[in-house]
């Protein structure tokens, strides 16, 4: 009766329509007609309806700025994993180099790949990244950027960047990210020269000068071309590195070769060429294998973002079928050359049609790219015999493959690019489709650059190794093996015997001066 009273009260003062729609606003009216189940959705649906309708006004500035975080997280992921494929890399040249190689020396060739990379990283972080995509002059890059250190306010791009590393400011990810990519193929192109000069270098001394290429030889030419430096203002293109990447590992694997001299017995007093058999052409297979999956990390990855797709299927497509027609060209070759179908030459071969593609993979078509591929690896196999002619001992055919076939690459893009499928940019169209000498000229003044500064440079730092801590083990160290001599270690069981036997087999067909002659220390 209370409340009765307390609500006939409130009602005296009020209009005759709202005395009778005031029922909907009553408390006791929705507890005397309603179910306690029927009063709980009362609540529940205004809440509904509020949220409906702040979501109507809310979301269209939320979405757009979604969307461009996962875009930002889409790039950066495909970027990591591409970069992952391309360090997963480092364990194809181990399995390569060590299959190769004899047995002797398979715990120092793995040694010098496990830990090659681990000292790039120091390099490339502490000085290298800073030299090589800071801004600059054309020939270095000098605004810092060391240990990563400097402005830059990454993914923002183009004319929304503001940083030290403008040449970067193309793609959409974190500084990181960028770094961690470039990273990986610094580190490959240290794991070059580990090849070239396998064998009978000291370990200590392969460690400086790893350290030395990384920090400082490959940055500079890098800048040239990546970050903005005079080469990239003449229009080079090198789209993943035909010779960032492998032209420029060549020419440093081929200066110490000459530098160390072949290995003891290769040659004979009368110059002709001694087989020094791999010892296991299996892991060196495997090795192979996981090199060609790591390309697809290579070349697609260095889009640097996912885009719509396209660009990424297509240069995986050049990609593969490069190594595909390299590889059969120099199965053919050498089958009909050599008398005999070589796995050593299909495994180069492959390897040569990879490299050869790397160059101008975004801007070539397929059939473009099996012609590529097919040269490359008919270039593979004659390469082997003509640095063989010139007393230059590569155990792993590291300078065929990468320094060879890294400027056929890089010449090939002037011959073959299609501007008309890239847009403006894109390098020009290449002479074989109507676009004259106008791209192909700057790909060979850039050639002849990278390779006159890097022969020089690395030259010096051979050099320097050789009159302070010495670049060659010593003979009976040589023929012992660098895994006794160098590590202390054996690869595999019955290890001690067979270098013994090796050592009498040498020991018996020269005399001490002799061998040292062989070895050109």
């Amino acid at each position: 009766m209370r409340k009765l009273s307390l609500h006939r009260s409130l009602n005296q003062g009020l209009s005759p329509v709202f005395r009778l729609q005031n029922k909907w606003f009553s408390p006791d009216w929705y507890a005397r007609k309603l179910t306690p189940s029927w009063q709980a959705c009362i609540p529940i649906a205004l809440l509904i309806v509020m949220t409906w309708g702040y979501a109507a006004t809310a979301a269209p500035p939320k979405l757009d700025d979604m969307v461009a975080e996962l875009k930002i997280g889409m790039d950066t992921m495909w970027v990591m994993i591409a970069g992952m494929l391309v360090f997963f890399m480092n364990a194809g040249f181990c399995m390569l180099e060590a299959g190769f190689c004899r047995q002797k020396n398979a715990v120092n060739v793995l040694a010098k790949n496990l830990i090659v990379f681990a000292l790039s990283t120091i390099a490339f972080w502490a000085i290298g990244f800073g030299l090589m995509f800071s801004d600059g002059s054309g020939f270095v890059g000098t605004s810092g950027g060391f240990f990563l250190d400097g402005a830059d306010n990454s993914p923002a791009t183009l004319d929304d960047y503001r940083g030290i590393f403008s040449s970067l400011n193309w793609t959409g990810v974190p500084l990181g990210a960028k770094f961690f990519f470039q990273l990986v193929f610094a580190g490959t192109a240290a794991t070059i020269v580990s090849g070239a000069v396998a064998e009978r270098i000291k370990f200590a001394s392969f460690l400086v000068f790893s350290l030395l290429l990384v920090g400082i030889a490959y940055p500079i030419t890098g800048h040239w071309i990546w970050g903005g430096g005079w080469l990239y203002k003449l229009g080079f293109f090198d789209f993943a590195g035909s010779t960032v990447i492998h032209a420029v590992g060549g020419w440093s694997a081929l200066v110490g070769a000459l530098f160390l001299g072949p290995r003891v017995g290769k040659y004979n007093p009368d110059g002709t060429a001694n087989a020094i058999p791999a010892h296991n052409m299996s892991i060196a297979t495997l090795g192979c294998l996981i090199l060609w999956l790591g390309w697809f990390g290579f070349n697609p990855g260095s889009t640097m973002g996912v885009g719509n797709g396209n660009a990424l299927v297509h240069i995986a497509l050049v990609t593969n079928t490069g190594a595909a027609f390299g590889a059969l060209a120099a199965t053919l070759v050498a089958w009909a050359y050599l008398g005999k179908p070589d796995l050593s030459m299909v495994i180069n071969g492959l390897l040569a049609g990879l490299v050869s593609v790397t160059a101008p993979c975004a801007f070539i078509s397929l059939p473009s790219a099996a012609v590529i591929g097919t040269v490359g690896g008919i270039l593979v196999v004659f390469a082997v015999g003509f640095f063989d002619r010139l007393k230059i001992d590569d155990p792993v055919g590291a300078t065929s493959v990468h320094l060879i076939c890294g400027i056929w690459g890089t010449i090939s893009l002037g011959l073959f690019s299609q501007a008309d499928k890239f847009g403006s940019t894109g390098p020009k169209a290449g002479l074989l489709f109507g676009g004259g000498f106008e791209q192909l000229l700057p790909q060979i003044i850039g050639t002849l650059a990278v390779a006159g500064f890097t022969v020089v440079l690395t030259s010096s730092f051979w050099l320097l190794l050789k009159a302070t801590m010495g670049i060659r083990v010593d003979v009976d160290e040589e023929l012992m093996g660098l895994d006794l001599s160098e590590h202390s270690m054996e690869a595999y069981a019955g290890f001690v015997k067979e270098t013994t036997d090796v050592h009498s087999r040498f020991s018996d067909k020269y005399s001490p001066a002799e061998i040292t002659k062989s070895g050109s220390f």
